[in-house]
């Protein structure tokens, strides 16, 4: 018997996010092209690790999955669903599947509200359960990120920024999801907190069955929590590989300068010379061809004319250079 694959909870194809910037009295009216031409897919209980330099369109595409902005181009399927042909009812009501937890547990939290507050409104705009039903709830959902039922009678402000992170985690599991975009939510926290975030993430997977798209710049963050690894530059895929692979032969110039400058947890070891050079170009003048070219050490004249086909190279092993 054929194996069976399974169809992945989400699919974008070709998803394009360009902001039109108004005219000012030095320049003309300009596009900022966010995200271009972007498709990966996620299983159902999969953790999709997204890494880029920052301003690479990480977090726009997170929202555009999320379908908290309308892409410029293309489609968005959850469960099979095009999210952005659904009559809003229908959307209102995909929604509680599809959550996210927020990168500054300082901003993100209403200080104004009190933790049941925050953990209740989500039942209240959904129209679920009873005053006690709740409540109930929302002792369970403190319970499962490692807080004591007490914080529902706090406000924010009382907390430590690992604890707010929690809540933001909390908020987001109220509804049941089965999709968390987790944007950068670690990147403000101290490093012993984020090993505890982290290892609270991982257990909440195993526990509910979710589904993680992991926003980061940190590839060791990346690494350790994520079953397949897409890497981002200038509102492009480069390269989605799984983690192992990904870790130990990275085929894109872009991959494998980004492994080569994560520190070393060896105070002796010598690093290599960097392989890149200067910043990444503003994504307003977005180079022709491949947009990596001028930092990339072994650029070709193709390069900077056409941009590469984006096409497999091994098992769930997807790459866009022309040089590999």
């Amino acid at each position: 018997m054929e194996k069976t694959v399974p169809e992945p909870l989400l699919v974008a194809t070709d998803l394009y996010k360009i902001f039109p910037l108004a005219a000012t009295w030095f320049a003309r009216r300009q596009l900022l092209q966010a995200v271009t031409g972007v498709s990966l897919s996620l299983l159902a209980g999969e953790t999709l690790g997204l890494v880029g330099e920052s301003g690479c369109g990480k977090s726009t595409l997170g929202r555009l999955l999320l379908a908290l902005m309308p892409p410029t181009r293309g489609e968005v399927r959850f469960a099979g669903q095009n999210l952005w042909k659904l009559p809003k009812d229908r959307l209102r009501q995909l929604r509680q599947k599809m959550q996210i937890v927020f990168q500054d547990p300082y901003a993100s939290l209403n200080p104004r509200l009190t933790i049941r507050h925050i953990l209740e409104e989500p039942y209240i705009i959904h129209k679920l359960g009873t005053k006690q039903q709740r409540l109930d709830w929302c002792e369970k959902l403190l319970h499962d990120v490692g807080l004591p039922s007490e914080a529902l009678h706090r406000y924010p402000h009382e907390f430590s920024g690992g604890q707010r992170q929690r809540l933001g985690i909390a908020r987001a599991l109220a509804l049941s999801p089965e999709l968390i975009v987790a944007d950068e939510p670690v990147s403000a926290l101290d490093v012993s907190v984020q090993a505890q975030i982290l290892n609270l993430f991982n257990s909440l997977k195993e526990k509910m069955g979710l589904t993680y798209l992991f926003i980061s710049h940190d590839l060791s963050v990346i690494s350790h929590m994520s079953d397949r690894i897409a890497v981002m530059y200038l509102g492009r895929l480069m390269e989605v590989a799984p983690r192992q692979r990904f870790c130990h032969r990275g085929l894109h110039p872009y991959t494998e300068a980004l492994l080569e400058a994560a520190p070393d947890a060896d105070p002796g070891r010598r690093l290599p010379a960097p392989r890149l050079k200067g910043d990444p170009p503003s994504p307003l003048q977005v180079p022709s061809g491949c947009p990596f070219h001028p930092r990339c050490p072994e650029a070709e004249p193709r390069c900077r004319d056409t941009f590469p086909e984006f096409r497999q190279v091994g098992p769930h092993h997807w790459l866009s250079c022309h040089l590999r």
